[in-house]
């Protein structure tokens, strides 16, 4: 007999891989999941599956039609502002308070990334610079040393990923751009010109923000032929 621990640990498995399937691009916003198919491609039952899909509907990531399936759901541009906002003031206000000590040791931290970055993109692998990046701007946040700003930023981190996966061949396409950016913001916090931090963070966020709304689109009007064939 299966264990309630068992089913909760393949209900939870079920889910992270899926989460990450979405987040990764792997299954593209207007995407039809079904139940059967997860479960094959897993290697579990249904039900965990079927605990996994209801957990990430609430979190917004799919829509659920019963005996359908489940579509992913893409971002829209005003989620991609709102999400670029609270970047922009989480960055820019731990920036601004951070002592200097702490901006010089992660400083020298984000030159290290920022070489990584670069072999990253050097190799086409877009995936580990999107990991790095995250990690690179989360940084910024902790400068500032508040421990409540971090766990913030961390509840935008799925959101971010998703949205730099998005972008994905725009990201490659703009290395050099990027790159420097990258470097001014970090020269910006070294020398704690806040202003200058601002300045370029603002351009940086909308430098980057990837055509969201066809995707968006096409999951409404995926989503309108579903409810018209019912």
């Amino acid at each position: 007999m299966t264990s309630s621990n068992e089913k909760t640990s393949a209900a939870e498995r079920a889910y992270r891989l899926i989460r990450a399937q979405i987040l990764n691009g792997t299954h593209q916003p207007g995407t039809m999941l079904g139940e059967a198919g997860l479960a094959a491609d897993l290697d579990v039952s249904r039900t965990p599956v079927r605990v996994a899909l209801a957990r990430l509907q609430d979190e917004g990531w799919i829509i659920i039609y019963p005996k359908r399936g489940a579509i992913v759901q893409g971002v829209d541009e005003r989620t991609v502002a709102e999400l670029a906002d609270a970047r922009f003031v989480l960055e820019t206000t731990a920036v601004d308070r951070a002592p200097d000590a702490l901006r010089q040791k992660l400083a020298d931290a984000l030159d290290t990334s920022i070489h990584a970055q670069r072999e990253a993109f050097d190799a086409g692998d877009i995936a580990a610079f999107i990991d790095l990046t995250l990690q690179f701007h989360r940084g910024f946040v902790e400068a500032g040393d508040n421990q409540v700003m971090l766990e913030l930023y961390s509840q935008l981190s799925d959101r971010h990923r998703f949205i730099l996966f998005a972008s994905g061949d725009r990201l490659l396409d703009r290395c050099e751009e990027i790159i420097a950016e990258h470097a001014s913001l970090v020269e910006h916090l070294r020398t704690g010109d806040s202003t200058g931090f601002a300045n370029t963070l603002r351009g940086h966020l909308a430098e980057n923000a990837p055509p969201t709304a066809t995707s968006a689109r096409t999951s409404t009007a995926f989503e309108s032929t579903m409810l018209g064939n019912h």
